[in-house]
């Protein structure tokens, strides 16, 4: 099981994504705690990023959405950024 910690980036981009696409609250959610229960769930599509987030990672929410963290810890990740 791995701890989420959201950066107070992560949650002024949540509010303002919610606050444009509110519809979307229940999968972000459903999302985020299948990816606390299994990082590596292929419906998540957990894979690294490149360029300027070099050394993050991130998740698929939806075709236009995902949600950017990183590895703190084997056992905890920092959630950065959505959108």
């Amino acid at each position: 099981m791995v701890k989420l910690e959201w950066s107070s980036g992560f949650e002024r981009a949540l509010r303002k994504w919610l606050g444009k696409h509110p519809a979307d609250r229940e999968l972000i959610m459903t999302k985020l705690e299948m990816f606390s229960s299994n990082p590596c769930a292929p419906e998540l599509k957990n894979h690294k990023l490149s360029g300027q987030l070099k050394g993050l990672r991130a998740i698929s929410v939806a075709y236009d959405c995902r949600i950017v963290f990183s590895m703190v810890t084997d056992d905890t990740a920092l959630l950065v950024a959505i959108g």
